[in-house]
């Protein structure tokens, strides 16, 4: 199954969670913040992604990177002194170029503008802010990955070492020269052993900027449960240059690039932020291009005087030629405009490929549990609140999945006594 089709599956599921008005700031975030702030396993995470991002090599990158995850005031730049009627402005381009679905809202309580603009402090100021911090977002929405308070500090952190061992990879494959100057297999290598050149500081930012925007997204009700995401990005029909497609995807992934743009990222750093949720490769750079494109409307900039986007012969939007890419007019040799970092970027974020699973399973395992611990599943505030989203918190869908597999329910249970042992259950 495709990646942005999964997107959609779980986004619609989770719609089936108590709906809450997405126009205000989420009831639950302060419960998830301090399940989040508690949690050993979300602290270092967290300070795992903030150890690596102090390790970008651009300055510029590494101080907007560290701002947007970091930094509780951040300022979130795209929406900054937006009007309400520019809001209206931005859902009517977005409808009209294809970029959005307006009954795809139909289960967000706020609508289309709700989902396209999430609820957050201060909104219309020269600043707003983050309703959420990355110790309280999830990693996606209601029984999707790492959907758990701190979730996005696992997630992100996993992509970003797995972002690292696959540049690691490819230059160890390609990139190393023996004594006769010819390429060898050396296996991993650093940045400084390889005659390639792969950019490391794009390698360490993506992971970190692609999910940024679920602190507003994925924002908490009162019972555990959270807020409903819209996917756009196309309108599910003729979205490939007008032709058959289906580009829609996650809003957190249109708004990051969004947010990517507003604060004066490189073309390279946000194309290749752009790729996470589908390679530009075999027929989909449709979808990255109308990514960039929504992202653009979004951030109020022209994203091809910005070099984000380049026009065909034919007048449509399509990936710039970066680098020496131009060196051979590549679309008219019906190709695309491709750099190594896309292609990374898109492999490190497939962990969705088990940490979907992982999730699922762990629920039926935790459900089927939670009466030994004094919880009810069926009492939905209490459980989410008490006991789902702590042990998650702690221990993660992935470490239950692998107990469970190797140890059975009274692996799990053991593990969870632990956490009652410590007052933290």
């Amino acid at each position: 199954m495709k990646r942005d089709r999964m997107v959609i599956a779980f986004s619609l599921a989770a719609s089936l969670a108590m709906a809450a008005d997405q126009t205000q700031v989420g009831a639950g975030n302060a419960i998830a913040e301090q399940i989040g702030h508690h949690s050993p396993l979300i602290k270092s995470a967290f300070n795992t992604l903030v150890s690596k991002v102090e390790q970008i090599p651009d300055a510029r990158l590494r101080t907007v990177t560290l701002d947007a995850i970091s930094n509780p005031q951040t300022c979130v730049a795209h929406r900054a002194n937006l009007t309400d009627g520019q809001k209206d402005q931005i859902v009517a381009t977005l409808t009209a170029q294809g970029l959005v679905n307006p009954s795809d809202s139909n289960s967000i309580q706020g609508g289309i503008k709700a989902g396209i603009f999430p609820a957050l402090l201060n909104d219309g100021s020269a600043c707003p802010q983050l309703p959420l911090d990355f110790f309280a977002a999830p990693g996606s929405g209601n029984n999707s990955h790492h959907s758990y308070p701190g979730g996005l500090s696992v997630h992100e952190a996993f992509n970003q070492q797995s972002s690292l061992n696959f540049a690691a990879s490819y230059r160890g494959e390609y990139g190393q020269l023996n004594n006769n100057g010819l390429p060898v297999d050396r296996s991993l290598a650093l940045p400084s052993e390889a005659d390639v050149r792969i950019d490391q500081g794009v390698i360490l930012a993506a992971p970190a900027w692609h999910d940024w925007a679920k602190t507003m997204v994925f924002q908490w009700n009162a019972d555990g449960t959270e807020f409903t995401e819209l996917n756009f990005g196309g309108s599910g029909t003729n979205d490939n240059f007008g032709t058959p497609g289906d580009s829609r995807t996650g809003g957190h992934h249109i708004i990051s690039i969004a947010e990517a743009m507003a604060r004066g990222l490189s073309p390279l750093m946000v194309i290749t932020q752009a790729s996470a949720h589908s390679a530009p490769t075999l027929g989909n750079e449709y979808k990255v291009v109308n990514w960039l494109r929504a992202g653009a409307i979004l951030a109020r900039i022209d994203p091809v005087a910005k070099g984000y986007l380049t026009k065909d012969s034919s007048g449509n939007y399509r990936l710039p030629p970066l680098h020496t890419l131009g060196d051979i007019d590549l679309l008219s040799q019906a190709q695309s405009n491709l750099l190594i970092e896309y292609q990374i970027h898109n492999l490190s974020d497939a962990d969705f490929v088990n940490s979907i699973p992982a999730i699922t399973v762990s629920q039926v395992v935790l459900a089927t549990i939670a009466p030994q611990f004094g919880y009810s599943p069926s009492d939905t505030a209490n459980y989410n609140n008490k006991f789902r989203n702590v042990v998650l918190a702690h221990l993660s869908g992935e470490r239950i999945e692998m107990l469970y597999g190797r140890g059975g329910v009274s692996a799990v249970a053991d593990e969870i006594g632990k956490l009652r042992e410590k007052g933290i259950i």
